[in-house]
């Protein structure tokens, strides 16, 4: 096969001879008698944004409209935009259909079409098409058919350019027919080389080989991209020429030789060879060097008419290549338009009705160049992920507007569906100034204002392009996205108000997102906010220790005269499932009140504890955000928090520096008191936990868990004794302040002057801190026994008990309206009866005031709920059988996920004792009796403790000791990775503390947003059909929303609801989780069929640990089951093997559904 490379010429001269050659000619008007023949109804071969622009030109110029479409078009706007419209290509696939050369003439003869304008792709540049429509007497708005082949076919062009003596890339004089030829053109010109489609542009069909080992691949990518693009796969080889820019010049010529030129377009911005972003004219192109290339493309449309483009590269040395002729419409024509005033597709018409140029008042010498223009192809495309496409309905879309901007759009319109069948363009967005500057901040703020939702785009790809000083100053080529990899640090876009629909629409067809125990609704009255002063609040304890440090803010709480209080109503205010599931919205509103009116607290508990991974878990908010914004509304007030020793806020183990972290982070953000304990009193990990508090500089509050009685001298294992020896390791440890942690409320009043007063005595200087939860009615009395003992600060719970501490009895009233309101709000989570009033059934049952409810909404969910009694009664033999232990969480979930245990399976203590060896009981027990939370005081319960552990391994010693430390750096990137870039020091906490839950809320976020702003009883319930409601996203920015209708269950199983949002009707789609649920009738394990194994608890299979056809011990474990916070290993009470799995990952079941059988 020849090579052709560009041939060498007398340059000036034959550009001298070229550009009077041409001039002439474009000078010369045709006769008077030339036949002008008006054209009454066009077609348009095409689709889209094309379509609608050749139809608003014909509506212009008095001329009926046809579209085509296919059957997957049946929705897009261009077909409604005509005055007609058929369908073509019936039982085609997408593209084919517009290929179809037959069906478009049979369409353009049964409706009297004059003429068809091909637009660009699909058949715009057929020869064939061209021809078909000549032979059936319609006229074909563009070149003829033999110019449309010659100019078609690269190949070609390029034979002709070379014959002119134009420089050309070397290349192939005709299409390649093997990958053998393009293997002797590399091996001839060596790499970089790049594979183009014969017959078509647009980037298809074009790939650059670098090296030898991608010949092959990209030659098969290339020709089979081209085939589907253009029917045909030829291909052409070339040199690749590294860092060019691609200059284009449009021009436009009539049927008697008249040709002019409409200066040149700068295409270099592309990505894989499709252009991105166009700017006419071409930055700091040398005025020779246009006249060179305006000259060239003069002379290689000598024969063509209508309209072309002549497409160059420009080297860094300013030499040009001819790449190809394109002998029809640009997508980038707009640009032109703009900076001539010259509208291309009218002129098409006109030239194809027989005008003249100079008819039209196109003159070479009156064409001028009038400031800048720059075009944004607005895509459905994500560049996060290499551009690739994204497709769905469009929720929301609102365009940008205004002066020197200029939209060219096809199907942009809210509920329009983008299908993946055809290209993935939107809107081509086109910006004019009087210099590329001025153009390019008009194109900076239209697309500001775009508002897509429903799918991706590559709008914030081109915000960054537009603000790049490369792109700025004209100096760009086409490699400059790939040399610029900040163009792709994309600012995410918020859909904050979008998202919240979703939100509101998924619990108005789903119900709420967090697990609700009871029906009851939120209360439909709000609560009213207290009067707040203006200006900053009094000087409060928070002074003294910012001002002193910890070790002087101690003694200035021992030096106070008279009891502080603090406030628990933040946190666990003694119920901790309603208390936990108070959400920041309504902590926020009293915040201020707090702040001005009980500046005299000794602290504020808000933090830490249960309502760390329940703020994730169930209220779908951050925990972090919580703190850092009651901190700036509570500057003066110490704030508290409840730390798990060694644990953390979690129910595990931590490797030490995790822990140590976790608190440097939290007193960056505002956390002042670290009350230190553990749920065993386990020495060691608690000195773990107040070394971490220490080095980040917080207030060491070192709390000892209360069990038992001490006033009882018959009960001894937690003597007087115990506690104050226990005591004396924790101000030996340096702990600020002593805390009595009092989680059940056992601490009765007599009890509580014995503790206290032999506390007081052996620790004089060292403050006192009595924390309890009042479920026996007696707090008031037992606080009131302990100051008069010594305790220097006593907790209250919406400041009910405020008769001393120096507060206004009046604010107290005002507060505590304000929570008695805000509690009706959460009536679905006051489950439990019992707990509206006291209950001394505590003083049997020991079950703390922060598992009661807990424990109760876990009945419920297990089914239990008529059970609630024997749970309590289970719960004290449970706590027999594990030792007797202090029952603080995670201790207490382990004696309570024991009772549940039981009561689900009807065991009594004795028979869980005799069976030990062969129940499956609750994860959270074995790990227990490994070691796992520490060793509880007087050890482990034998022999009970050997026969539920069997073989399984123990824990020797503080269970975090042995763990490696965590890498953060590691963890920050692979949440960088998962989520993003916008990931905070915070988050990496997160996530270190709750991996699993981490994720789910950054999946809830992805897709509804922060619901934070959202008022409880629409968080919870959702609006009510025609409700009206206001949402504030951020201070100055308010949504009016109005639920109007929930629309019919479709195909997909989704259900549409309307709002109306601004005054603007808005819609989102909702999947029905419950309707298209198939029914499924899961198999219960028969009791009496030995190998038959039942799920011991209502749960969610975690994983099964077996496969069909294993062998398997009697012990060994089956699959694991989680329900509320609660996983159970269900072990094997055979050996055998598995006959048969009835459940995968992910499966729900009910108690006793059949989850694998056995065959000894």
């Amino acid at each position: 096969m020849l090579l052709q490379v560009g041939g060498k010429r007398s340059a000036l001269g034959l550009l001298a001879i070229r550009r009077v050659w041409s001039m002439t000619r474009s000078a010369h008007t045709a006769p008077q008698t030339l036949e002008y023949k008006p054209i009454k109804k066009v077609m348009v071969a095409n689709r889209g944004e094309i379509a609608i622009r050749v139809f608003r030109a014909c509506t212009e110029l008095g001329i009926r409209t046809v579209a085509i479409y296919s059957e997957q078009d049946t929705g897009q706007m261009h077909r409604q935009k005509a005055d007609e419209a058929y369908l073509i290509g019936k039982g085609l696939p997408p593209v084919a259909a517009y290929l179809h050369i037959p069906d478009i003439i049979k369409v353009a003869k049964e409706n009297d079409v004059d003429a068809i304008h091909p637009g660009y792709g699909f058949l715009s540049e057929r020869a064939d098409f061209a021809q078909a429509c000549v032979d059936a007497g319609v006229r074909f708005i563009g070149p003829t058919p033999d110019v449309v082949r010659k100019m078609g076919d690269k190949v070609e062009a390029r034979s002709i350019a070379i014959s002119a003596g134009i420089p050309v890339v070397p290349g192939t004089d005709a299409p390649i027919s093997s990958l053998q030829e393009a293997q002797e053109f590399s091996n001839s010109y060596g790499f970089p080389i790049i594979f183009k489609a014969a017959y078509g542009g647009g980037g298809r069909g074009m790939r650059v080989v670098r090296e030898y080992e991608e010949l092959e691949e990209n030659y098969q990518r290339a020709y089979s991209e081209a085939l589907a693009a253009f029917g045909n796969g030829a291909l052409f080889v070339e040199k690749f020429i590294e860092k060019p820019r691609h200059i284009e010049v449009q021009i436009l010529g009539d049927k008697y030789g008249n040709v002019i030129h409409l200066y040149e377009r700068d295409c270099s911005i592309q990505r894989r060879h499709q252009k991105v972003v166009e700017i006419a004219p071409a930055t700091q192109l040398d005025p020779h060097l246009r006249d060179r290339l305006t000259a060239d493309s003069h002379w290689l449309f000598s024969k063509p008419y209508n309209a072309g483009t002549v497409e160059f590269l420009v080297d860094k040395h300013g030499k040009h290549y001819f790449i190809e002729v394109n002998s029809r419409l640009q997508v980038e024509h707009t640009v032109t338009e703009e900076i001539t005033d010259v509208d291309l597709v009218h002129s098409q018409l006109r030239v194809c009705e027989g005008r003249s140029l100079p008819e039209l008042g196109l003159k070479q010498d009156k064409i001028r160049i009038n400031g800048y223009a720059i075009q944004c192809r607005v895509t459905t495309e994500d560049p996060a992920r290499g551009f690739q496409p994204d497709t769905g309905r469009l929720e929301v879309f609102r365009s940008g507007e205004g002066m020197g901007i200029r939209l060219d759009s096809a199907s942009a319109f809210q509920g329009a569906v983008i299908s993946p069948h055809y290209d993935s363009l939107l809107v081509k967005v086109i910006a004019s100034g009087k210099d590329l500057p001025a153009a390019s901040a008009k194109m900076s703020r239209a697309l500001a204002e775009f508002r897509v939702r429903g799918v991706k785009t590559n709008i914030p790809f081109l915000q960054n392009v537009l603000s790049n000083n490369q792109f700025l100053n004209g100096t760009v080529d086409t490699q400059f996205i790939d040399e610029n990899p900040d163009l792709f640090n994309l600012k995410p876009v918020q859909n904050r108000a979008q998202k919240l629909l979703h939100y509101l629409g998924h619990v108005m067809v789903n119900g709420p997102t967090t697990p609700i125990p009871v029906k009851a609704k939120p209360s439909p009255i709000d609560p009213v906010i207290p009067p707040v002063p203006l200006g900053e609040p009094p000087v409060g304890f928070r002074d003294v220790l910012l001002r002193e440090g910890p070790d002087g803010f101690a003694k200035a709480v021992r030096a106070h005269q008279g009891l502080l209080l603090m406030d628990t109503t933040f946190r666990d205010a003694h119920q901790s499932l309603l208390a936990t599931r108070v959400r920041t919205h309504d902590l926020k509103r009293i915040a201020p009140f707090v702040a001005h009116s009980f500046s005299n607290l000794f602290s504020v508990e808000n933090w830490g504890g249960a309502t760390f991974d329940v703020a994730m878990r169930f209220l779908c908010e951050c925990p972090w955000k919580r703190l850092q914004e009651l901190r700036a509304l509570m500057p003066n007030v110490p704030f508290q928090m409840l730390l798990r020793g060694a644990n953390a806020v979690g129910y595990t183990n931590y490797p030490d520096n995790a822990v140590f972290k976790f608190c440097e982070v939290a007193k960056e953000n505002g956390m002042d008191i670290f009350r230190v304990f553990d749920s065993l009193n386990y020495l060691p990990n608690m000195l773990l936990g107040m070394e971490a508090a220490g080095a980040a500089g917080g207030v060491v509050e070192a709390a000892i868990s209360y069990t038992g009685d001490v006033s009882d001298p018959t009960r001894q294992k937690y003597s007087l004794d115990y506690y104050l020896k226990l005591a004396d390791e924790l101000v030996k440890a340096g702990t600020h302040i002593l805390c009595i942690k009092d989680m059940a409320g056992l601490l009765k009043p007599d009890s509580g002057r014995l503790l206290v007063g032999a506390l007081r005595d052996r620790f004089p200087n060292v403050p006192i801190h009595v924390h309890t939860h009042d479920t026996a009615g007696a707090g008031v009395a037992a606080m009131l026994a302990c100051a008069e003992a010594g305790a220097d600060i006593v907790d209250v719970a919406r400041l009910i008990a405020c008769s001393q501490g120096g507060i206004s009895l009046e604010k107290v009233f005002d507060y505590s309206e304000y929570w008695e309101v805000t509690r009706g709000l959460y009536a679905p989570f006051d489950c439990t009866a019992t707990m509206k009033s006291g209950n001394a059934d505590v003083y049997e049952n020991e079950i703390p005031g922060g598992q009661y409810t807990n424990l109760h909404f876990q009945a419920h969910s297990m089914g239990l709920g008529n059970k609630f009694k024997e749970v309590k009664k289970a719960y004290v033999e449970a706590n027999k059988l594990l030792g007797d232990l202090i029952k603080v969480t995670p201790s207490s979930k382990i004696v309570g996920d024991l009772a549940q245990f039981m009561v689900q399976n009807a065991l009594t203590r004795a028979e869980v004792e005799e069976r030990a060896d062969e129940l499956s009981f609750p994860l959270s027990v074995v790990e227990f009796l490994q070691g796992h939370i520490g060793i509880p005081h007087g050890g482990f319960p034998e022999p009970f403790r050997s026969k539920v552990l069997k073989s399984l391994p123990r824990v020797e010693g503080r269970p975090g000791a042995s763990l490696p430390p965590m890498d953060f750096q590691v963890l920050e990137k692979q949440l960088r990775d998962a989520h993003g870039d916008e990931i905070t020091p915070e988050d990496v906490m997160s996530a270190a503390m709750y991996p699993k839950v981490f994720q789910e809320f950054k999946e809830f976020t992805r897709t509804f947003g922060p619901v934070d702003c959202l008022d409880t009883r629409l968080f919870l319930d959702g609006p009510k059909i025609a409700e009206e409601f206001e949402v504030e996203l951020e201070r100055g920015k308010t949504l009016h929303i109005k639920a109007l209708a929930l629309g019919d269950l479709n195909k997909a199983g989704q259900r549409e609801v309307f709002f109306e949002l601004n005054g603007q009707l808005r819609s989102v789609l909702v999947k029905d989780t419950v309707a298209t649920k198939e029914m499924h009738f899961h198999p219960k394990a028969l009791k009496d069929v030995r190998g038959q194994i039942g799920a011991p608890m209502p749960g969610k299979v975690v994983e099964v640990k077996v496969k069909q056809g294993q062998q398997v011990e009697k012990g060994q474990p089956l699959c694991v089951l989680s329900a509320m916070k609660m996983e159970t290993v269900v072990n094997s009470p055979l050996s055998g093997t598995v006959a048969k799995i009835y459940v995968t990952a992910d499966s729900t079941l009910e108690g006793d559904d059949l989850i694998l059988e056995i065959t000894e």
